[in-house]
Parts: C-alpha cells; structure tokens; sequence
C-alpha cells in the first residue's frame, strides 16, 4: 500500500494533528532530518539541553496501535534516532521516550518518539 492508501486503510483516519502541519509545512519547525518515512524536529518545549522528537509521516495514532508489519518502519526510527542523536553530539548518552495513550502522557496522537540529552537524567523518570 502507498502512504495515502495505508492512511485509510491501515490506520482509519486519525484526525489531523499538529505533527500533520509539521509534515506538509503548514507550520513552522526546526526540522533537523527527513526522510521519505520520517522525520525530526527539536521540541518546542524541551525538556533538556537536547531535546527532538522523530515522527512518522503516515498517521499511526499511538504506539500501541501499530501492526505487525510495522516493524520496519519502527526499527527505522530508531536508526533515525541514533543517527540524529550522533548529529547532536550526544555522546555521553541519551533517552529514547515512547508515551502511548492518557496513563502514558501521551498529548499528540501521532506517533513519536522523544529523544533527551545534553545532561544527566534521572530514575525514575516520572
């Protein structure tokens, strides 16, 4: 299936979110890589020093809604993760942060993928 089909297909259709308006442009952000799967931008509220999130570009609401045949695409975000990561100069190390859903934090409803840096975090994380 291409994206536009998957959109219906695989997903319903998840009403538009602000990551859609990164995505065709309609707003503005500081994208730092994209890809014909995904793509990152630092968080307009960053949480640490280094703080992006990596988003996929076909609709998937939420962690916990994605199928089978989706590994690809999630193990190809987090290759983008690390390779942005690298680019930012977090050597010392990092978090990769998933929140799914209300008890998980979750307050866009298009997958993402948080990545924090630049400092020493803490556990628990919340």
């Amino acid at each position: 299936l291409g994206i536009n089909n998957c959109r219906k297909v695989c997903y319903g259709s998840p009403a538009p979110t602000i990551f859609s308006k990164v995505i065709d442009k309609s707003i503005p952000a500081d994208i730092i890589y994209e890809d014909e799967k995904c793509l990152a931008f630092r968080d307009v509220n960053p949480q640490a020093p280094v703080h992006f999130l990596v988003i996929t570009r076909i609709p998937i609401p939420r962690i916990s809604a994605v199928k089978a045949d989706d590994a690809e695409l999630l193990g190809h975000l987090l290759v983008v993760a690390k390779n942005v990561a690298k680019q930012e100069s977090l050597t010392e190390g990092y978090r990769v942060v998933i929140n799914d859903g209300k008890h998980g934090a979750q307050s866009v409803y298009h997958l993402h993928i948080h990545v924090l840096g630049g400092r020493q975090m803490t556990w628990p994380p919340g």
